[in-house]
């Protein structure tokens, strides 16, 4: 029997989100935290169902390790490249879900974001600072 490869396994991942298997993605990710860096790749597939998929990943990873919300941190450096991205769809998504990891750092890419040429985006950062600036009320 030959071993899945990390190329096929990305693919199960992305056709499993489409599917609406997030709970079966959850448990792979929680078994297997290497997976969290592969979430830029993941974020960046053309299906709807997939980045939505994503976003949902992750809060309930979040909800699933309350106590320990730097075990979310790897995904960071795999989405902070997407708000670079040429697609404004990429660039909020990415930030939507780096907003939901609430990473080190974070402050500093929403602040990048304020200033994006799409007003869809600077809208999404606007949100991101009101959400954070209420929670230290």
């Amino acid at each position: 029997m030959s071993e899945v490869s990390d190329k096929e396994l990305l693919g199960v991942i992305k056709d499993f989100l489409e599917m609406g298997y997030v709970d079966n993605i959850v448990a792979m990710f929680d078994q297997e935290p290497r997976y969290l860096t592969w979430s830029g790749n993941i974020l960046e597939d053309e299906r709807f169902a997939v980045r939505l998929g994503v976003s949902v990943l992750f809060e309930e990873l979040k909800a699933r390790h309350p106590k320990n919300p730097e075990w979310l941190h790897p995904a960071i450096a795999a989405l902070v490249p997407l708000l670079d991205s040429g697609q404004p769809l990429i660039r909020g998504e990415a930030l939507s879900v780096l907003a939901i990891i609430d990473g080190p750092g974070l402050a500093g890419h929403i602040d990048k974001m304020l200033t994006d040429d799409d007003p869809q985006i600077r809208e999404i950062a606007e949100d991101i600072m009101e959400s954070i600036s209420q929670a230290q009320v």
